[in-house]
């Protein structure tokens, strides 16, 4: 029998086997990856929307001013964007002569009604004339009255006419000018309460199911960095505004701040969104691209590879979620020189 074969295989096998053995050797005998860890920790979370806008002043509270009657614009005593005062003087207008011949006819016409309604009252105490005709008399001196008194009310019984401001407030919009001719009811100006100021800003659509009126949102100027309002969401519009692309909200301005704030000022709207539990880790914890995030939780002693999605972002941490729980020790420093399994070792 030939027993050459069989030592040769023997030979192999015990090769192999040395092998084996060895390589294990030098892997428990591997240096530990060092690291540092943080627990998982669960607290509450809020997202903030940044959004911008303008201060504009609260429609509720802008007074449009309009002309009675036409006329031509002799004089214009303020400026658009100027503060005025309750009474103050604001635009002089000289009735337009077509204008005017109407009051001057329908007061005419006064008179006559009145001599007429005399001479039928003295003719029916004669009895030269009938009831009837005294009181066709009698009710064309009430309708030429009537019209006297609409022409009075609109003032074409004065040749000029002064409008003053019938309130506290700034000057928004001023739509005449000195010399200009104007029609009847046209809007000369608009003045708004100082007191009463909105923030007009916009949010992104679809960011639009997270924000609901009432919410907290802290105003503040672009410019200003000092200056700072707290207010909360009063109404949220409907629809995408076609220049912005954006969807508007309003906030008021509380009355006791808006007299340090310029309307039309640009500002930065941080509206804070509504606190949900969450996961959080150190923001060093979490690596990979923006679809492929993953950390390393330690588990007996070794590295263990988790992939997870992120959520809220602060300076310091970052919501997570996936095969993680609040407890766990992820590793936050040496995380770049890991791979699933390998032995660690925390730093002293």
């Amino acid at each position: 029998m030939n027993i050459k074969p069989f030592f040769n295989y023997l030979i192999i096998f015990s090769g192999s086997l040395l092998c084996l053995i060895s390589s294990s050797a030098e892997a428990d005998k591997a240096p530990a990856v060092m690291i540092e860890t943080a627990p998982v920790i669960r607290t509450q979370l809020g997202d903030t929307l940044v959004s911008y806008g303008v201060l504009e002043p609260d429609p509720d509270q802008v007074i449009s001013l309009s002309l009675p009657h036409a006329g031509l614009i002799n004089r214009v005593w303020v400026r658009l964007g100027q503060r005025v005062k309750i009474g103050d003087k604001l635009l002089e207008v000289i009735t337009a002569p077509d204008e005017r011949m109407q009051f001057l006819q329908a007061k005419s016409a006064v008179d006559f009604a009145k001599r007429e309604l005399a001479r039928k009252q003295q003719l029916l105490a004669e009895q030269l004339t009938t009831k009837i005709q005294f009181d066709a008399a009698r009710k064309k001196l009430k309708d030429a009255l009537s019209t006297l008194d609409a022409l009075h009310k609109r003032g074409l019984n004065k040749a000029e006419k002064i409008l003053y401001a019938p309130t506290d407030g700034i000057i928004t919009q001023l739509n005449v000018s000195q010399g200009q001719r104007v029609p009847t009811n046209t809007t000369a100006a608009l003045i708004a309460t100082q007191e009463r100021l909105i923030a007009r800003m916009g949010i992104e659509p679809e960011d639009l199911s997270e924000v609901r009126a009432g919410i907290p949102v802290t105003i503040m100027s672009v410019f200003i960095a000092d200056i700072r309002v707290n207010s909360r969401i009063r109404e949220i519009h409907a629809m995408i505004d076609p220049h912005t692309h954006l969807v508007e909200v309003l906030a008021p301005i509380p009355g006791a701040q808006a007299k340090k704030l310029v309307l039309g000022s640009r500002i930065i709207g941080y509206i804070h969104l509504p606190e949900h539990t969450a996961l959080v880790v150190p923001r060093s914890a979490v690596l990979g691209a923006k679809h492929h995030k993953y950390l390393y939780k330690v588990k007996n002693g070794r590295a263990v590879r988790v992939a997870v999605k992120t959520g809220i972002q602060t300076e310091k941490s970052t919501e997570v979620s996936g095969n993680i729980q609040a407890g766990d020790v992820v590793v936050t420093s040496g995380n770049y020189e890991l791979s699933d399994g390998m032995t660690v070792r925390t730093t002293p």
